[in-house]
């Protein structure tokens, strides 16, 4: 059975553990949620399927008829507190918890790399400052960046960012890039970690209007009225615009400064209801 650590959405270990054990044995959901204490015999199977939920009490005894014990126990447990949260601070911090775990039995958890990455905005704008800058030591990158941080902050970073695979080193020192673009992917926690990042960008647009001079800055917006129809052809539009933002920005291997899009489509108002 893979290690459950390597797992961030319980409903999905709960199928493959069921799976793995059916294809040995004569399993059934019958007999794994009698093990676990439930009265229904399909109980755990919606739960698999996402129809279900489990609570946090429950969460225990399920773990234990999965023979999952201590830091794995641990793990499952706060998988399913994960899954309850309502905010992104809580989920931020229960993943984070997550993380911890796996991080002191070094196991890697895919999705951790994509969170940490999102988490701040230090990263992707190192992850395009760095290799911009071939040879430059870290106090030299901080003061580069905007606002500026110490030369701590991005040690701390470029670390992260070789550990994951984001940058890599050439044969002279510098770094280099190992894709052209980092995607979220259909992550399950990662978009928590990208809304934090929406809000450190946006913070920071906020202080550009009046920070940066006005040749070095673009802003511009429009103001419509729409239905449901064309709101989702015009964020096919902007998927579209973006890419073609990216051939643009990728056509030259020369950068000579990091620059932020904000492409933001929110509503003004509340959705009415036409009446016949």
């Amino acid at each position: 059975m893979n290690d459950v650590l390597k797992y961030t959405n319980y409903h999905q270990y709960i199928a493959d553990y069921y799976a793995e054990k059916k294809a040995k044995s004569a399993f059934t959901w019958q007999t794994f949620t009698r093990a676990a204490g439930f009265s229904s015999p399909v109980f755990l199977k919606y739960v698999s399927e996402g129809r279900s939920n489990l609570s946090e009490d429950a969460a225990v005894r399920v773990a234990s008829a999965m023979s999952l014990m201590g830091y794995e126990q641990e793990y499952f447990c706060e998988m399913v507190k994960l899954d309850h949260a309502k905010t992104d601070e809580e989920k931020k911090s229960i993943f984070n918890r997550m993380l911890a775990i796996a991080d002191i039995h070094k196991v890697r958890v895919v999705e951790g790399d994509s969170f940490r990455y999102f988490d701040s905005w230090k990263n992707p704008v190192l992850r395009e400052l760095a290799p911009a800058m071939p040879g430059a030591k870290p106090l030299a990158l901080a003061k580069a960046c905007r606002p500026e941080i110490t030369a701590a902050e991005v040690s701390e970073s470029l670390h992260f960012l070789l550990k994951s695979n984001f940058l890599q080193k050439d044969e002279k020192g510098n770094y280099v890039q190992t894709e052209t673009g980092v995607s979220t992917g259909p992550m399950e926690v990662t978009p928590v970690a990208v809304r934090g990042m929406h809000r450190q960008m946006g913070e920071f647009a906020l202080e550009a209007i009046e920070g940066v001079p006005q040749n070095e800055r673009h802003f511009s917006g429009l103001t419509l009225g729409i239905t449901q129809d064309v709101y989702d052809e015009i964020v096919q539009e902007i998927a579209a615009f973006r890419k073609r933002i990216i051939s643009i920005a990728t056509r030259s291997e020369a950068v000579d400064e990091v620059y932020r899009l904000n492409v933001q489509f929110f509503p003004m108002t509340k959705k009415s209801v036409k009446k016949d």
